[in-house]
C-alpha cells in the first residue's frame, strides 16, 4: 500500500461527524460557542481540509482581514469593517484546528501564529483608537488604547508564563470573547461604547486572573524544586 505524504487529505474524504469538536474553553463564550456550532464547526473544518488549505494560509488570511477591517475603521465605517471582523475571526478559530487535523501543530506555526495574532490586535484596536480619536470620541478612544493594552497583557502573561515553565491557559475573557464584543460593538448601533466597557473591564479583570494564577503556579513550581534538590 502506497503512503501519502504527511499532511496530504486522504483518498476517502473526511466525514463531518469524525472531525473533532471545538476544542475546549476556559472563556466565557467558550462552552456556547461550542454547544451551539459543534456541527458547523465540524462541517466547515471538514471542508477546509478536503479543499486542501493550510493552517498558515488562515492565519495569514485573519491578518489580512484585521487589516481590511483597520482600513474600514479610518475610513469612518462600521457595518462593513464588523461584517469582515466576523470572517477574520472564523479564519483565526479554524488555523489551530486544520494544523492538528492535517499533523501541523509544531512550535514554529504556534509561534507564528501567536505573533500575526498579536499584529492584529495592534491593527484592529490601533485603527479602532485613530479613528474615534479622529471623530472626537475621546471616550471611545481611550477604551480602545486600553482593550489593546489589556489583550497584550493577557498574552504577554502566558507567553511569560510558560517560559518559565507553567502552562497557563485560563482566563474568561480571551480572543474569541474580544472578537464577538468588537462585532456587537461595530455591527449594534449605540452598542460600541458599551462593548469597549466591556472589554476594559473583563480584559483588565483576566490580566489579574492570569497574573495570580501565574505567580501561584511558580511559586508552586519553585517550591517542588526546592523540595526535589533537597532530596538528591
Amino acid at each position: 500500500m502506497s503512503e501519502r505524504p504527511e499532511g496530504e487529505p486522504s483518498a476517502h474524504p473526511p466525514r463531518v461527524r469524525d472531525m473533532p469538536a471545538p476544542r475546549e474553553s476556559t472563556g466565557i463564550a467558550g462552552a456556547a460557542m461550542r454547544a451551539v456550532f459543534t456541527w458547523p464547526y465540524r462541517a466547515i473544518l471538514a471542508g477546509l481540509y478536503r479543499v486542501g488549505v493550510r493552517p498558515w494560509q488562515l492565519t495569514v488570511a485573519s491578518l489580512l482581514a484585521n487589516a481590511v477591517v483597520g482600513w474600514l475603521l479610518l475610513t469612518d465605517r462600521r457595518l462593513l469593517p464588523g461584517a469582515v471582523l466576523i470572517a477574520a475571526g472564523t479564519f483565526d478559530v479554524f488555523d489551530g484546528a486544520v494544523a492538528r487535523l492535517r499533523g501541523e501543530d509544531r512550535r514554529m506555526g504556534a509561534f507564528l501564529d501567536s505573533v500575526l495574532d498579536r499584529i492584529g490586535d495592534m491593527i484592529l484596536f490601533g485603527c479602532l483608537y485613530w479613528a474615534e480619536a479622529g471623530q472626537g470620541h475621546e471616550l471611545n478612544a481611550a477604551l480602545a488604547l486600553v482593550t489593546l493594552v489589556t489583550a497584550l497583557m493577557v498574552s504577554h502573561i502566558r507567553a511569560e508564563a510558560e517560559a518559565a515553565g507553567v502552562s497557563l491557559s485560563e482566563g474568561f475573557f480571551q480572543r474569541l470573547e474580544r472578537y464577538i464584543a468588537v462585532v456587537i460593538g461595530l455591527i449594534v448601533p449605540g452598542a460600541l461604547t458599551p462593548m469597549l466597557v466591556v472589554l476594559v473591564v473583563l480584559g483588565s479583570l483576566t490580566v489579574l486572573q492570569r497574573g495570580w494564577s501565574a505567580v501561584r503556579r511558580l511559586s508552586h513550581l519553585a517550591a517542588d524544586q526546592r523540595w526535589q534538590a533537597g532530596q538528591r
